[in-house]
């Protein structure tokens, strides 16, 4: 396991505000987030054998809540213990800890489905996440992240972040879909499903067997 210094990260969730994340507050937002928990349970539909489940970076646990709902024997962690917090609140019926998705407290491959769901884009290393996921994952990882150049286009179109070019505060890492789907193959395994709810890639992908 590499050694993070975590004074020296770029990533500061600490300071950002994901208050409201996957609530279903106006139209659009209605919309888009029953389209994306939509995708990520066809995705989830097309594993088999899931006894265990973890949901890492799961911020105040309002994706946890869809996410029981799909699967049974989950449980969660975040990195930020004020959420981690609200989370428990959020969900009192699973268990849900503090822990960086650069060092993950569960054993090696124990983990039968792994989500990692709007994440990946806010760290400094997202290789080295990948390999603490595929250290943790028995089989299974369903990975979510913002679609490049379309996410950034959407937010200047409702005139957000227009200094920036549309990126959003705390995004570290822009990936197309084509981008994502090499480096999951690169760093976890074959990926086995795709699907493209806009504006989001979210990959369901099956461990690379060891040689």
């Amino acid at each position: 396991m590499t050694s993070i210094d975590y004074s020296k990260l770029k990533a500061r969730p600490e300071l950002e505000d994901f208050s409201g994340k996957y609530e279903n507050t106006g139209i659009v937002s209605r919309y888009l987030v029953k389209e994306y928990f939509k995708a990520v349970n066809r995705l989830v539909l097309k594993t088999t054998n899931i006894s265990t489940a973890h949901e890492i970076g799961a911020g105040e646990g309002m994706s946890t809540k869809y996410l029981k709902q799909m699967v049974e024997n989950l449980s969660a962690s975040e990195y930020v213990n004020d959420l981690v917090e609200k989370a428990v609140m959020n969900n009192p019926d699973i268990s849900i800890f503090q822990e960086s998705v650069y060092e993950l407290t569960k054993q090696n491959n124990s983990i039968d489905l792994v989500f990692l769901l709007e994440v990946l884009e806010h760290l400094d290393y997202p290789s080295l996440a990948l390999n603490e996921l595929s250290r943790v994952s028995k089989r299974y990882l369903v990975l979510g992240v913002p679609r490049e150049p379309l996410w950034r286009f959407l937010n200047m179109c409702r005139f957000k972040y227009l200094k920036d070019f549309g990126n959003t505060p705390g995004h570290l890492n822009h990936w197309s879909k084509k981008q994502i789907i090499n480096l999951i193959e690169e760093k976890f395994g074959k990926v086995i499903a795709v699907e493209t709810p806009i504006p989001w890639t979210i990959i369901l992908a099956e461990k690379r067997k060891p040689n």
